[in-house]
C-alpha cells in the first residue's frame, strides 16, 4: 500500500478554489431565496384561504416527492424543449431555491404551530389584529425554535449543490471531475473535495450555532 501523492491537489488548488467559490455563491443565493420562498409557503400552508393552502401543499408534496437531480434536469434540459432557455447558473439557483423552499416551508409551518395558541389570544386581547399578532408575537417566537432545523436544511443544501455538476456548472464537484479526468488521481481529488465540503459545512454549523445560543440567552 502506497501513500497517495497529494501534489496533484496543490497543483490544481486555484481551479478547485474557483469551483468552491461558485458553490458558495450559488448556495448563498439559494439559501436566501429558499428562506423567503419557504416562509411564504409556510404561512400559506396555515392560510384560511383554501385554494392558497392547497396550492402551497401541492408544491411542498411535489418537490419533496421528487429527486433534486430530476428537478435540475427539468430546469436545464427539459425547459429548452418548450422554448425556455436557462443558463446553468440560473437553473442551479432556481433548482436549489425551489427545492429548499419546500423543506423550509414545512419547518416554518411546524415552528408557527409549535407556539402556544394562548400567545395569539393574548396579543388579540391587547388590541392587535391577526396580522400584527403574527408579525410581532408569533413569528419571533417561532423563528427562535426553527433555527436548528434551518441550519440543518442549509447544510443539506450546500451538500446537495454537488448535484449541480450534472448541469454543466463548474462548481466544486465538477471542477474536481475535470482535474480527475486529466490526472486520474481519483482518491486524492475526491478526498480533497470531501474535506472542503466538510470545512464549509462545519464552519457554517458552528457560526449559526453561536447565533442560536445568543438568541436563547436573549430570551
Amino acid at each position: 500500500m502506497t501513500f497517495p501523492d497529494y501534489s496533484v491537489v496543490f497543483n490544481n488548488w486555484p481551479f478547485l478554489m474557483r469551483g468552491l467559490q461558485v458553490t458558495l455563491s450559488v448556495s448563498a443565493i439559494a439559501v436566501v431565496m429558499g428562506f423567503f420562498i419557504g416562509s411564504a409557503v409556510g404561512l400559506l400552508r396555515l392560510s384560511r384561504v383554501k385554494p392558497l393552502k392547497l396550492i402551497a401543499g401541492a408544491y411542498v408534496e411535489f418537490i419533496r416527492g421528487t429527486p433534486l437531480l430530476v428537478q435540475l434536469a427539468i430546469l436545464y434540459f427539459g425547459l429548452p424543449s418548450i422554448g425556455i432557455d436557462l443558463s446553468a447558473f440560473a437553473a442551479a439557483v432556481i433548482g436549489l431555491s425551489v427545492n429548499s423552499g419546500a423543506y423550509v416551508g414545512e419547518i416554518v409551518r411546524a415552528g408557527i404551530q409549535s407556539v402556544d395558541k394562548g400567545q395569539m389570544e393574548a396579543a388579540r386581547s391587547l388590541g392587535m389584529n391577526g396580522h400584527m399578532a403574527m408579525i410581532f408575537v408569533i413569528l419571533p417566537q417561532a423563528f427562535r425554535r426553527i433555527i436548528p432545523p434551518l441550519v440543518n436544511e442549509f447544510i443539506i443544501l450546500i451538500k446537495d449543490s454537488s448535484l449541480l455538476s450534472t448541469i454543466a456548472i463548474t462548481e466544486l464537484m465538477r471542477a474536481g471531475q475535470h482535474i480527475r479526468a486529466r490526472t486520474y488521481a481519483d482518491f486524492q481529488i475526491y478526498t480533497a473535495i470531501a474535506v472542503l465540503y466538510f470545512i464549509v459545512t462545519f464552519t457554517l454549523s458552528n457560526v449559526l450555532g453561536v447565533l442560536e445560543r445568543r438568541l436563547q440567552v436573549s430570551d
